[in-house]
């Protein structure tokens, strides 16, 4: 299984979770999971096409997943998912 970190700001939705164990071969069936499991986190993490949100940024050990196959990208059982919100301000 997969360990996805929450960021603070949606760790109420997951009943104050920090770190979920979630099983899926990929982004798109961890976030099918977590929808399963905590249905308000869906639109938070993905819009209503189903595409990644464009300001929610999934690293998968450490790598940015835009920069490898996006939502589609592979994951083990050893993957850490860090769901990490953009943050802008000015």
């Amino acid at each position: 299984m997969a360990k996805v970190h929450l960021p603070s700001m949606l760790r109420a939705i997951a009943d104050d979770q920090t770190v979920l164990e979630v099983r899926g071969a990929t982004i798109t069936a961890v976030l099918d999971e977590l929808r399963a499991r905590y249905p308000a986190l869906e639109r938070r993490l993905r819009d209503e096409s189903g595409a990644l949100r464009r300001y929610v940024n999934f690293y998968v050990d450490g790598e940015e997943c835009r920069r490898l196959s996006g939502a589609d990208t592979p994951l083990s059982a050893a993957t850490e998912l860090m769901i990490i919100p953009s943050v802008a301000g000015g």
